[in-house]
């Protein structure tokens, strides 16, 4: 989705009804702003960022025991 903003003359922009409401966002809201390869990307910040990183990734430890990971790792450390 591509919506056209202007840019005011105190440097600011207006986010769409459109997208403000695709992505949740409401009035007082963050944003953070982001420069990739030449581009400025908005992401909302996260109110909470435990529950928002919460079960990330979790398919590649399905099948890891914690402790036996963690052992493995200290005896790697250990060299």
């Amino acid at each position: 989705m591509a919506t056209r903003v202007k840019v005011s003359s105190k440097n600011q922009i207006a986010v769409p009804a459109a997208v403000r409401k695709h992505l949740g966002i409401q009035s007082g809201d963050e944003l953070l702003v982001e420069i990739r390869d030449g581009y400025v990307i908005l992401i909302p910040e996260p109110r909470d960022y435990s529950k928002r990183l919460r079960g990330l990734h979790r398919e590649i430890w399905q099948d890891v025991e914690p402790q036996e990971y963690v052992r493995r790792e200290r005896e790697a450390w250990q060299g």
